[in-house]
């Protein structure tokens, strides 16, 4: 027997039909939902993960201790001596501040004999330049006579002033690769930067007319250009400049720099006018004999 023809579903079928597709799409639909809710809740979760870890890199980056400072600055400083038979100036050669490590004092007891000099400077400080303008010839004279010792702390105070390129920073770093690989240039480097101070409020000095000024000043090596442009002693230079800020200073009763340029003799703080040659003289030789 022929079997009767098949007219496919009737519309009870149809219907059923229809509210299992419809029943399974909203499944899918909320199945789908879910997937995504987990997905975007894993994304925030990754993405605060993720936040948590830089914020966590960057306290500890921030914490760390400061890397090693250069050598023959012991004293957060340079020591410059002369010597009267040769005029010849020179640095007291010292061991470099370990990472971590904290500086030395510079032992005044051993300085007989001379009227002993410090000062904290700025290279991008105004004042600075109008001290070092007004006796920096007397200075070194007076080094050249063995009359006086000048020890020399840079510090880095007015980075705000030079657009962003940070050159008080990378000036002092500069000052400190000279301390390190040829100490005996640093006065005349120091006198350098200051005959091409930039002002405040401009760009500052590139790192190539940093290298051109030591270079002038007769300290030129692969050794200096490489840690110029490294900036070698960065974490240094950070460290000394908050030790400055903070501590009190050795061989002097100044709580701590509160200025620049801080200038110290014989343990007394110099507080006449920079621009004033014969002002300083006065000062100078009344610590001398008192």
């Amino acid at each position: 027997m022929t079997p009767p023809p098949d007219n496919g579903p009737n519309k009870r079928d149809r219907r059923e039909e229809a509210r299992e597709k419809a029943r399974l799409a909203r499944e899918a639909a909320a199945r789908k939902k879910r997937r995504n809710t987990v997905f975007a809740r894993s994304g925030i979760i990754v993405g605060v993960l993720a936040i948590l870890v830089i914020v966590a890199l960057v306290i500890i980056s921030s914490v760390k201790p400061a890397g090693p400072g250069p050598a023959n600055m012991a004293s957060d400083g340079i020591l410059l001596k002369g010597d009267a038979t040769t005029s010849q100036i020179s640095a007291v050669k010292t061991a470099a501040i370990k990472s971590g490590g904290t500086p030395t004092a510079t032992d005044d007891k051993k300085l007989t004999g001379t009227v002993n000099i410090t000062v904290y400077l700025d290279y991008q400080c105004p004042y600075c330049d109008q001290f070092e303008t007004a006796n920096a010839s007397q200075i070194k004279t007076w080094l050249q006579k063995g009359a006086v010792t000048y020890e020399i702390h840079p510090i880095s105070i007015l980075d705000g002033s030079s657009l962003g390129t940070r050159y008080s920073s990378r000036s002092a770093n500069a000052a400190a690769c000279v301390a390190n690989y040829d100490p005996n240039d640093f006065l005349a480097v120091t006198t350098a930067f200051y005959a091409n101070q930039p002002a405040e409020g401009t760009s500052g000095l590139t790192n190539a007319k940093i290298l051109s000024l030591l270079k002038g000043a007769g300290a030129s090596s692969s050794d200096i250009t490489s840690c110029v442009n490294n900036e070698t002693f960065k974490s240094w230079v950070t460290a000394s400049t908050k030790r400055a800020l903070s501590d009190k200073l050795p061989n002097s009763s100044v709580a701590k720099v509160t200025g620049t340029p801080t200038v110290i003799v014989n343990g007394k703080l110099y507080s006449g006018s920079l621009t004033d040659a014969s002002a300083f003289s006065s000062f100078v030789a009344s610590t001398a004999t008192s």
